[in-house]
């Protein structure tokens, strides 16, 4: 499952990044998401939604959301 298609108010545990720009994925590792971290869905936007991750809130648009396995 994708975190587009996760359920808002869940901690999900990230399996995995599936992408292939080392940018986003540096990018993504600078948030503090990669496997093993958990996650959580605040809220669905029509662009993307905002997640929270560590101690941040963060608003990632559908590409990357679609990129994080959780």
């Amino acid at each position: 499952m994708t975190l587009k298609t996760a359920e808002e108010g869940k901690e999900y545990i990230i399996q995995r990044i599936e992408t292939d720009d080392e940018e986003m994925d540096a990018f993504l590792f600078s948030l503090g998401c990669y496997s093993g971290e958990p996650i959580t869905v605040i809220s669905h936007l029509k662009g993307g939604c905002v997640v929270s991750i560590k101690d941040g809130r963060y608003n990632i648009d559908n590409q990357l959301a679609e990129a994080i396995i959780v």
